[in-house]
Protein backbone atom coordinates (compact mmCIF):
# COMPACT_ATOMS: atom_id res chain seq x y z
CA UNK A 1 0.00 0.00 0.00
CA UNK A 2 1.40 3.48 -0.87
CA UNK A 3 2.67 5.67 1.89
CA UNK A 4 0.09 8.35 2.75
CA UNK A 5 2.56 11.15 3.45
CA UNK A 6 6.29 11.77 3.35
CA UNK A 7 8.65 13.55 5.73
CA UNK A 8 10.27 16.80 4.59
CA UNK A 9 13.52 14.91 3.94
CA UNK A 10 11.71 12.31 1.83
CA UNK A 11 9.93 15.05 -0.11
CA UNK A 12 13.28 16.75 -0.77
CA UNK A 13 14.70 13.44 -1.98
CA UNK A 14 11.82 12.92 -4.44
CA UNK A 15 12.08 16.52 -5.65
CA UNK A 16 15.84 16.25 -6.20
CA UNK A 17 15.39 13.08 -8.24
CA UNK A 18 12.69 14.72 -10.34
CA UNK A 19 14.91 17.71 -11.00
CA UNK A 20 17.64 15.39 -12.30
CA UNK A 21 15.18 13.67 -14.63
CA UNK A 22 14.03 17.07 -15.91
CA UNK A 23 17.64 18.23 -16.36
CA UNK A 24 18.59 15.25 -18.53
CA UNK A 25 15.29 15.36 -20.44
CA UNK A 26 15.81 19.01 -21.32
CA UNK A 27 19.44 18.32 -22.23
CA UNK A 28 18.10 16.00 -24.95
CA UNK A 29 15.64 18.68 -26.08
CA UNK A 30 12.66 16.48 -25.22
CA UNK A 31 9.26 17.46 -23.90
CA UNK A 32 7.63 15.41 -21.15
CA UNK A 33 5.50 13.87 -23.88
CA UNK A 34 8.62 12.87 -25.83
CA UNK A 35 10.11 11.17 -22.77
CA UNK A 36 6.81 9.45 -22.06
CA UNK A 37 6.66 8.13 -25.61
CA UNK A 38 10.25 6.87 -25.48
CA UNK A 39 9.77 5.11 -22.12
CA UNK A 40 6.22 3.88 -22.55
CA UNK A 41 5.27 5.68 -19.33
CA UNK A 42 2.32 8.07 -19.23
CA UNK A 43 2.96 11.78 -19.78
CA UNK A 44 1.29 12.72 -16.50
CA UNK A 45 3.48 10.18 -14.67
CA UNK A 46 6.61 11.87 -16.07
CA UNK A 47 5.31 15.25 -14.89
CA UNK A 48 4.56 13.96 -11.41
CA UNK A 49 8.05 12.39 -11.19
CA UNK A 50 9.66 15.69 -12.19
CA UNK A 51 7.61 17.56 -9.57
CA UNK A 52 8.70 15.09 -6.89
CA UNK A 53 5.21 13.71 -6.38
CA UNK A 54 6.07 10.07 -7.12
CA UNK A 55 8.15 7.52 -5.26
CA UNK A 56 9.62 5.99 -8.41
CA UNK A 57 10.29 2.24 -8.53
CA UNK A 58 13.77 0.95 -9.23
CA UNK A 59 12.53 -0.54 -12.50
CA UNK A 60 11.25 2.87 -13.67
CA UNK A 61 14.46 4.56 -12.51
CA UNK A 62 16.43 2.11 -14.67
CA UNK A 63 14.05 2.69 -17.60
CA UNK A 64 14.40 6.48 -17.31
CA UNK A 65 18.20 6.25 -17.08
CA UNK A 66 18.41 3.95 -20.11
CA UNK A 67 16.06 6.11 -22.16
CA UNK A 68 17.90 9.30 -21.22
CA UNK A 69 21.19 7.49 -21.94
CA UNK A 70 22.71 8.29 -18.55
CA UNK A 71 24.02 5.95 -15.86
CA UNK A 72 21.59 5.47 -12.98
CA UNK A 73 24.18 6.97 -10.64
CA UNK A 74 23.89 10.31 -12.48
CA UNK A 75 20.17 10.44 -11.81
CA UNK A 76 20.91 9.78 -8.15
CA UNK A 77 23.97 12.04 -7.77
CA UNK A 78 22.26 14.98 -6.05
CA UNK A 79 19.77 12.69 -4.40
CA UNK A 80 22.42 10.69 -2.58
CA UNK A 81 24.83 13.56 -2.06
CA UNK A 82 27.63 11.83 -3.94
CA UNK A 83 30.84 13.81 -4.04
CA UNK A 84 33.71 13.18 -6.39
CA UNK A 85 33.45 11.94 -9.94
CA UNK A 86 32.80 8.64 -11.61
CA UNK A 87 36.48 8.44 -12.54
CA UNK A 88 37.81 9.16 -9.04
CA UNK A 89 38.98 6.27 -6.94
CA UNK A 90 36.82 7.24 -3.98
CA UNK A 91 33.21 8.25 -3.92
CA UNK A 92 31.84 9.43 -0.61
CA UNK A 93 28.15 9.21 0.21
CA UNK A 94 26.44 11.45 2.70
CA UNK A 95 24.21 9.67 5.14
CA UNK A 96 20.55 10.49 4.66
CA UNK A 97 18.96 10.68 8.08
Amino acid sequence: MPKASYTDEEKALLKAFGERVRFYRLQRGWSQEDLAEQTGLHRTYIGSVERGERNVSLINIALLAKTLDVPIVLLATLVLGISGSASSSTIQLKTIK
